[in-house]
């Protein structure tokens, strides 16, 4: 018997002591309200502001490069560090956030987020523009997905798809209220103080926001929602714990990975250029803005509604159902010329990437455990930082030499279908400790 086996007997035991002792403490001890909806709620803030800032940069995109006599690749190519970064210390924030929960990691995002939309009024220069947003802001990017997400997979053991659901329905909030928001600010004053305004705004919601978040339930000396009305399942967990060391040597992880990688790619690439491919149509700045609002009003639905359906019919199978919707969206996004059509593009695409980002962390969870989960997450979502790093780059170049972005969503187009195959082939993890993906 090896050093793990003592470990997992010795948990087992424990587990079995302690639930011994809630037992007895649960009818004088029990919570009147489950602190787990405060984390969600906390959380939700948190994303609403440093996703809802991050998708502006396309609103930003046109009037900064046009001051400053910049291609689309070269702006681009500052969005491509800045997700380059966040995705690489993504991993190191999830092994903090295993080890130490997500207050301290939320305060300090929020400072270098802040700091890099403030220093960002002060560019001039290329290597300027690529310190302060790719940088400097890349670092505060890296763990808010991650550690909030961690987080609420330890609070929550039933409905963890719903309110990983309703904690990203705050991206999409930010995507559906700050385009607008960013629009009106740069007309107003010019895109150098709007940046300032959105800097001091995500500074001081996540620095307050994070004050209330907590590790896991039993830092309130609660348990996990709908841990004690599963019965085994509580104890099967104890057993069923993989480090991230056991979880590389498994092909679900570089499964996950990939699928992961083809919503990166897919999703940034129509983040970045969608105003910009708008606008060369000759819809107005403010229709352009729409489109990209309403792929943030169909996310909100898809994340919710989706999460949903995830935590009944598994997140394995939403991820080829969404991945299907994807796929159709882009084809369909490569031909269309009027402004309605863009429009019936958002709705599918904003719905259908909403439910791809819900499925990620229940699906690791349900793998390998939440021993490793802040750090297995963070790897398995550098891969949407590698896609969602190449492919803004990559249509800005497309558009540089063809002027055109047709081609570029072609190819987003093919990449969704690569993370359908993906999703559809995955299966649980045939071992001893056997975990179930959720279908």
């Amino acid at each position: 018997m090896g050093p793990r086996s003592f470990q997992y007997v010795y948990a087992i035991i424990r587990r079995l002591i302690m639930t011994g002792q809630d037992v007895q403490q649960s009818a004088r001890d029990e919570p009147k309200f489950f602190y787990g909806y405060i984390i969600v709620v906390a959380a939700f803030c948190i994303m609403l502001v440093t996703y809802g800032t991050s998708v502006v940069f396309g609103v930003f995109f046109k009037p900064m490069s046009t001051e400053l006599g910049w291609t689309r690749a070269m702006t681009s190519g500052a969005f491509t560090l800045s997700t380059v970064i966040s995705g690489l210390i993504a991993i190191v924030v999830g092994r903090f956030t295993d080890k130490l929960g997500s207050r301290l990691i939320m305060t300090l995002c929020g400072f270098f987020i802040g700091l890099g939309y403030v220093l960002m009024s002060l560019t001039g220069t290329i290597w300027q523009l690529y310190l302060f947003f790719g940088v400097i802001r890349g670092i505060g990017v890296s763990g808010p997905w991650v550690s909030l997400a961690s987080t609420i997979a330890r609070w929550f053991t039933k409905r963890r798809s719903m309110m990983t659901g309703i904690v990203l329905a705050g991206t999409s909030t930010g995507l559906l209220l700050t385009p607008p928001v960013a629009g009106w600010l740069i007309s107003v004053y010019d895109w150098r103080t709007s940046y300032v305004i959105l800097g001091v705004l995500v500074f001081v919601v996540v620095t307050l926001a994070a004050q209330f978040l907590r590790r896991d339930p039993a830092k309130r000396g609660q348990v996990p929602y709908g841990e004690g009305k599963v019965g085994d399942q509580t104890l099967q967990a104890v057993m069923d714990i993989y480090s991230f060391r056991d979880a590389i040597h498994t092909r679900q992880l570089w499964l996950l990975l990939t699928m992961v990688l083809c919503q990166g790619f897919c999703f940034f690439a129509i983040i970045v250029h969608i105003i910009p491919h708008a606008t060369d149509l000759g819809i107005s700045d403010l229709g352009a803005a729409g489109i990209l609002t309403t792929i943030g009003g169909l996310g909100i639905v898809g994340r919710v509604l989706l999460g949903n359906i995830a935590d009944r019919i598994g997140g394995r199978q939403t991820f080829v159902i969404c991945f299907v919707l994807i796929l159709t969206s882009l084809l369909w996004l490569a031909y269309v010329r009027e402004t309605w059509m863009l429009y019936l593009f958002a709705v599918i695409f904003g719905f259908a990437t909403g439910g791809t980002a819900v499925s990620g962390s229940p699906l690791v969870a349900g793998l390998y455990g939440l021993s490793s989960h802040g750090v297995i997450l963070g790897f398995v979502n550098l891969g949407f930082s590698i896609g969602g790093a190449v492919s803004p780059v990559l249509a800005g170049y497309i558009f540089d030499t063809s002027g055109s972005y047709q081609i570029a969503f072609l190819a987003c187009a093919a990449v969704a279908f690569v993370g359908m195959i993906a999703s559809a082939v995955l299966r649980p993890i045939t071992s001893k400790r056997k975990q179930n993906p959720g279908g």
